[in-house]
C-alpha cells in the first residue's frame, strides 16, 4: 500500500509551478498552486497585497500551521525573470518538460524548486505529525524578489509582525548550491552598493580639443582611480571586496563632437569591513584626489568637475552568527547526502537581507548552475532530495 504522505512528489509540485506563468511581478497563477496543496493540510492562506509609488503592486502569500514557540519559516518567491526568446529553448519555457532525468523551464532553480522542496517537506512533516507538533511552520512567498524589491518580502514581514507572528529562524530556498546538491549553503551576503557618476566637460568640435574640456578623459581618469587599488583583502567570512563598472555613456552619436558630459555607473559587492557609510566616503576621497591632481597637469583644464549619485541601496552586509540553525542546516544536509556544506557569504542579493532584521536565517537550496539562463533546468533527482534534506530539518527543529 502506497504511503500517501511519503508519496507528495516534490517534481509534480515544481511541474505545477512552472506551468503557472509568473514573469515578476504578477504571481497570482503560481501563489494559486501553492494555496491549493497547503491548505488542505491545515494551513493557514493570506495573499496581502501590497502598494507603493511608481512601483507595480505584488500579491504575496503567508501560509502558517500549528502554534509555539518556536516558528521556523521556509522563504521563496515564485516570481521569474522574463523567458527571452522561447525558440532559444530545447521545450517551451513554461512547459515542464523533462529530459534526460532533468526538468525544463523558467523558475527550475530560482526558485520554483526551492518552493516545491520546501512544500513536498513541509506536507510530509505535518501529515506524519499532525498540527500540534509543538511549535509552528509558516511560508513566506512573494512575487517581487526578481523585480524592485519593494512590494514583497519586506513588507510582508511587516505585515506578519503587525498579526502577532514572531519567527525564531528562516530557510531561504534559493539555489545556493554550487555543483552538487548540498555542498553550500550561504550563511551571509556582501552589501550592494551603486553608484552614479557623473562627469561634466565643454563640448566642442573633435578637431579643436584645446578649445574643450573632454568629460571622457575626465572620467576615464576618475574610474582608473577607483579601480587601481583593491578596497580590501577579504575578511574571516566575506571575500574581497569590489568595484564594478557597468556602464558608461555620452549619448553622442558623432565622430566629430566631443561630448559635454560623461556617465558612469558601477557596483560594489562589499564585506563587513565596510559599511554604505564608511564605503561612500571611500570613495568620494579616492575621486577627489584623482580629480585634484588634474589641475598640476600640463595643458590641463584644471581639476575634474564631478558629481557621485548613490543609488539607493539594495542590500547591507549581513552574517548569520546563530550557529545552532548552521549546525542544524549542516547536519540535516550531512545526513541525507552524507556532503558536509561549505559555509558561504558570496553571490549576490536575496530575500535574506530582509528576514535577517527579524530572526536568523540561512540560505540553502538547488544547484544554480542554470539560474537566469535559457534552458533553465535542476536535475528532478536533485528536487526530492532538497525536500528530504528540509524535512529532515524540520524533525531536527521540532523534535517529538
Amino acid at each position: 500500500m502506497t504511503d500517501p504522505v511519503h508519496n507528495i512528489d516534490p517534481v509534480a509540485l515544481l511541474s505545477d509551478l512552472i506551468r503557472a506563468e509568473t514573469v515578476t511581478p504578477h504571481a497570482g497563477p503560481a501563489l494559486d498552486v501553492v494555496q491549493q496543496h497547503l491548505q488542505p493540510s491545515g494551513f493557514e492562506i493570506n495573499r496581502p497585497v501590497f502598494s507603493d509609488a511608481g512601483t507595480p503592486d505584488v500579491e504575496n502569500l503567508f501560509a502558517a500551521v500549528g502554534a509555539g514557540e518556536k516558528h521556523l519559516t521556509f522563504a521563496g518567491h515564485v516570481d521569474v525573470v522574463p523567458a527571452g526568446d522561447p525558440a532559444g529553448w530545447s521545450h517551451p519555457p513554461f512547459s515542464a518538460a523533462i529530459e534526460n532525468s532533468e526538468l525544463y523551464g523558467r523558475g527550475a532553480v530560482d526558485m520554483k524548486g526551492g518552493v516545491a522542496a520546501m512544500m513536498a517537506a513541509a506536507l510530509r512533516f505535518v501529515g506524519r505529525r499532525g498540527i500540534n507538533f509543538g511549535g509552528r511552520i509558516s511560508f513566506l512567498i512573494t512575487g517581487d524578489e526578481e523585480g524592485p524589491a519593494i512590494n514583497g518580502t519586506a513588507k510582508l514581514l511587516s505585515w506578519a509582525k503587525g498579526r502577532g507572528e514572531t519567527f525564531s529562524a528562516a530557510i531561504v530556498g534559493e539555489p545556493t548550491s554550487a555543483e552538487r546538491i548540498g555542498d553550500q549553503i550561504k550563511i551571509g551576503r556582501r552589501g550592494s552598493l551603486s553608484m552614479i557618476l557623473t562627469v561634466a566637460g565643454k563640448q566642442g568640435h573633435a578637431a579643436y580639443p584645446h578649445m574643450t574640456d573632454n568629460p571622457v578623459r575626465g572620467l576615464t581618469s576618475l574610474l582608473d582611480a577607483l579601480l587601481s587599488q583593491p578596497l580590501d583583502g577579504g575578511s574571516d567570512h566575506f571575500e574581497p571586496s569590489t568595484f564594478e563598472p557597468v556602464s558608461v555613456d555620452v549619448g553622442n552619436p558623432a565622430w566629430n563632437v566631443i561630448p559635454g558630459q560623461a556617465t558612469a555607473r558601477f557596483n560594489s559587492r562589499y564585506n563587513d569591513l565596510w559599511s554604505r557609510e564608511s564605503l561612500l566616503a571611500e570613495v568620494e576621497s579616492r575621486l577627489q584626489r584623482a580629480a585634484g591632481e588634474r589641475r598640476h597637469r600640463p595643458g590641463s583644464a584644471g581639476p575634474i568637475d564631478w558629481r557621485l549619485d548613490p543609488q539607493p541601496s539594495p542590500s547591507d552586509v549581513f552574517l548569520t552568527r546563530d550557529d545552532a540553525l548552521i549546525d542544524l542546516v549542516s547536519a540535516a544536509i550531512v545526513r541525507v547526502t552524507g556532503e558536509t556544506p561549505v559555509l558561504s557569504t558570496g553571490g549576490g542579493t536575496s530575500d535574506a537581507r530582509f528576514i535577517k532584521d527579524y530572526c536568523p536565517v540561512v540560505e540553502f537550496g538547488l544547484v544554480g548552475a542554470t539560474m537566469h539562463q535559457v534552458d533553465e533546468r535542476v536535475a528532478i533527482s536533485d528536487v526530492e532530495t532538497a525536500a528530504r534534506i528540509y524535512e529532515s530539518l524540520l524533525d531536527a527543529y521540532f523534535p517529538c
